[in-house]
Order: structure tokens, then sequence, then C-alpha cells
């Protein structure tokens, strides 16, 4: 893969997600290779983990991640984020290549951190995820994924295997000239904290969430 040169490099392309920088990336799954975008329409910068040899760019085993800190650093069982992001890594090395694009400006659905505890705090009053949002005037889900459809672009990616429960990213991919060959749910035991939450996901947003019904009357 060759990258761009730099920041100043970048800032010559008008629009569009560029490629700034390659880096290697050791971490505890395996040795990925971090590859750092500028999204010059949002001014966000974004990475993507590339694990193995994925030149043909065919059936390219892929999960599309939402920044959550919630659940990615701090491991909140409010959602299961957190545990989504270690399954993927983990198959991505299990499977000898892979890449796992990490969404930045994602958070809450794309409503931003502190508009996301907001609603964390009137979902443990009672309301549901797709009311809370509602509720103080926010989109249900605001995230765009045009610039992780251009980062596998610019990877040489044709066509996926998309690790996603929800259809929305799916939909998006093909629309943005990405083939989904498969879609692989990626399906987290849930717990006390995330039942309901999950169940909402399914039942409002389409998520494709069938081990629920084992729990449906536990809680």
């Amino acid at each position: 893969m060759t990258e761009n040169v730099g920041v100043l490099g970048a800032n010559a392309q008008s629009s569009g997600a560029v490629r700034v920088v390659n880096a290697p990336l050791p971490t505890t799954y395996g040795d990925f290779e971090a590859v750092g975008y500028l999204d010059q329409d949002r001014g966000e910068e974004q990475v993507a983990l590339v694990y193995g040899d994925i030149s043909g760019g065919e059936g390219i085993l892929i999960r599309l991640h939402s920044e959550c800190l919630t659940g990615d650093a701090f491991g909140s069982q409010h959602c299961e984020c957190g545990e989504q992001l270690d399954s993927a890594l983990r198959a991505i090395v299990a499977e000898g290549r892979g890449i796992l694009v990490y969404l930045r400006g994602h958070e809450g659905r794309g409503i931003g951190l502190l508009a996301k505890l907001q609603a964390m705090k009137l979902q443990a009053e009672g309301l549901d995820t797709v009311e809370a949002n509602l509720a103080l005037g926010l989109p249900v889900d605001a995230r765009d994924y045009r610039v992780a459809a251009e980062m596998l672009h610019d990877l040489g990616v044709r066509s996926v295997r998309l690790m996603s429960n929800n259809p929305r990213k799916r939909e998006a991919l093909l629309r943005h000239g990405i083939k989904v060959s498969e879609q692989v749910p990626l399906l987290i035991t849930p717990c006390e904290d995330n039942i309901t939450y999950l169940r909402t996901k399914r039942e409002r947003l389409d998520h494709y969430l069938p081990h629920l019904d084992a729990v449906v009357h536990s809680s």
C-alpha cells in the first residue's frame, strides 16, 4: 500500500478521504497496519486497521466500527460495542486477513458524546434509545458511511464480507460502490444492563439479533 506524503499533501485534495500515513501497529490481537486518513469534508481523522494480505480486494472480511468511548475504552455494558470491537479484531486475525475501519465522529450513532450521555440518562429514566434521541430533538441515527467506503476503495477493496447486524451499513456500502458478498452476524451475549437496548435495536432499528429470542422472557 502506498501512502500520501504528510498532511500538507493531503490538504491539496479538496474533498473526500485522503491517505496520510501507514504505520505498523502491534496489538494484543496480532500485528496490524494502521492506515490513517483525513476526511477533508468533515475535518475528521480516521483509521483503518489492516491485517494480512488484502491484495485482490475480493471477499475481504471487514468491520465498520462506530466510535464508542464508553464501550470501547471504558467497558460499558450499556451497549455491546466494546465486545463487538474485540470479537471483530479476533475474527479478522483468525481469518488471516481483513480490515477494521474505526469511524470517528460516530459517537452515539452520530450525535456526539455529550448528547449520548444525555440520552443514556433519559434511558435510565425509562425511555428507549430511539425515544431518548428524539426527546433531545436529535436524529435516531445520524451516521454517514461515505468515508468508510472511500477508505475501502483506496485500499483496493471491491467486495467484502461485512461483520455487522445493521442492514443500513450494508445498504450504505452498496450505495457507495462496495459489493457486499456476505453479511456476517456479530452477536454478543446480552446482559441485564443491555438487553432492553438490544431489543430496541432489533425491534425499532431492524438489527439482526436472533439470539435475543432465547432471553426474551428472562428479564
